[in-house]
């Protein structure tokens, strides 16, 4: 039996270098969110913020509109209850003979009141002509 030279085979070196092609793709990913996302984060409201914190009651003057939401959904315009079907026209009603500016409605909703009933009675009151609202925070006396 007859054996041939041993053929010695150099030994396989590791690979050390990094693999940065899923580093890549990570980092282009988190690229494209912050690009979408960043816009969405300029969307400004903007809000008047009055000078006092409250006004004295005996500043507030006779022909002012308040509408009040009560818990039930029911509406009153000073402290006259009014339907839904009449709400726009009793806000135009009032409105129509004010100058532009002054054409101010303030909202009071009590504390239980549905909050889609109080937008939807704002929404309304810019559709009769109101340029201004407002909406108390605090309960009135």
């Amino acid at each position: 039996m007859k054996h041939g030279p041993i053929q010695i085979q150099e030994p396989v070196r590791a690979n050390s270098d990094i693999n940065i092609t899923p580093l890549v793709d990570i980092v282009l990913v988190l690229l494209i969110i912050f690009m979408v996302v960043t816009p969405l984060l300029e969307k400004d409201i903007l809000v008047r913020i009055p000078n006092s914190e409250q006004a004295p009651p005996d500043n507030v003057p006779s022909d002012q509109i308040v509408v009040h939401v009560k818990n039930g959904g029911k509406l009153d315009i000073n402290v006259r209850e009014v339907t839904e079907n009449d709400y726009v026209a009793e806000l135009k009603k009032r409105l129509d003979p004010r100058q532009e500016s002054e054409r101010v409605v303030f909202f009071v909703a009590e504390e239980q009141a549905n909050y889609g009933r109080l937008v939807w009675a704002v929404d309304a009151a810019k559709v009769a002509g109101a340029e201004t609202v407002g909406i108390a925070t605090d309960a009135l006396q």
